[in-house]
């Protein structure tokens, strides 16, 4: 095993670089791949195949990165979300699979020629996957942020999907504009003080789209007590939140006055997104 990069130097094989790696293999591999502007295969066909002094320098600068605690996606700029690629930076949140539940959960009750609004949109991961899927769709997209509003409409222009996007402090953009069949939201949830936000990824990427600087709530609660005036008739509110707030979620919509309120599970069997519908 490699105990620092001092090892990966000119002249090393791409073969022994992936036995004596310094971390996880994946990570490892992606790394490699970028840095020598390579594919996984070419990893495989091109094993023996030894860097030069440039190469070297370059992936021990992205090996080191990571070793301090940088998420991989921040590193090479992309992370890829419901099939598509993304880019990513530090104005954003990295994409992740669970939240492919929300965009299922969408798809499942957005109507032919329906419209559908993803609101705090970071990437526009949510927004772009949707439109990608469903080009019949009208589907808008609003985030309080102009930094990662850029971000979302560089990803929608690469993955040519359509989408309308807004700059918004959660609904006040949406004035005069015609209801949504189906709202959905992966806002803010991570209570203030929460020792998740001082550990792994979570230290790099942007606090105001991780905490709402309260209980984990507050950013739900607006969402839940705003949506009704932009939902159609019978139309559906849909929200990630974290692994432990199904059950206050639920309380607020019911509260609320919403039916079929109920919460889904991801791949882990935790109560990931819940939702309910707008009653007619």
């Amino acid at each position: 095993m490699i105990d620092s990069t001092s090892a990966i130097t000119a002249g090393v094989t791409i073969a022994a670089l992936q036995r004596q790696s310094l971390l996880d293999g994946l990570d490892y591999r992606v790394l490699l791949c970028h840095a020598l502007e390579l594919n996984r295969i070419a990893l495989i066909t091109q094993s023996e195949r030894a860097l030069t002094a440039d190469e070297a320098q370059r992936f021990a600068a992205l090996v080191q990165r990571r070793l301090d605690g940088e998420p991989i996606a921040y590193i090479v700029g992309q992370r890829e979300f419901f099939g598509l690629p993304f880019e990513v930076g530090s104005a954003v949140l990295i994409p992740r699979p669970d939240t492919e539940l929300l965009v299922e959960l969408t798809l499942d009750r957005l109507p032919l020629n329906g419209r559908a609004l993803d609101m705090g949109t970071g990437s526009g991961a949510i927004a772009v996957a949707l439109a990608h899927t469903r080009r019949d769709a009208d589907i808008t997209a609003l985030d309080v942020s102009a930094d990662a509003l850029a971000v979302a409409r560089r990803n929608a222009d690469a993955n040519h999907a359509r989408v309308t996007f807004l700059q918004s402090d959660w609904y006040a953009a949406l004035q005069g504009a015609a209801p949504f069949d189906v709202i959905a939201s992966n806002p803010p949830y991570i209570a203030s003080g929460d020792h998740h936000l001082s550990e792994g990824d979570l230290r790099y990427e942007p606090v105001g789209a991780l905490t709402d600087h309260a209980d984990g709530l507050s950013a739900l609660r607006v969402i839940i007590a705003g949506a009704p005036p932009h939902l159609t008739p019978q139309g559906w509110l849909l929200m990630e939140h974290g692994y432990d707030q199904a059950q206050a979620v639920r309380e607020l919509l019911t509260a609320a006055g919403y039916a079929d309120v109920r919460s889904w599970q991801d791949l882990a069997g935790i109560e990931r997104v819940s939702g309910g519908r707008l009653k007619s």
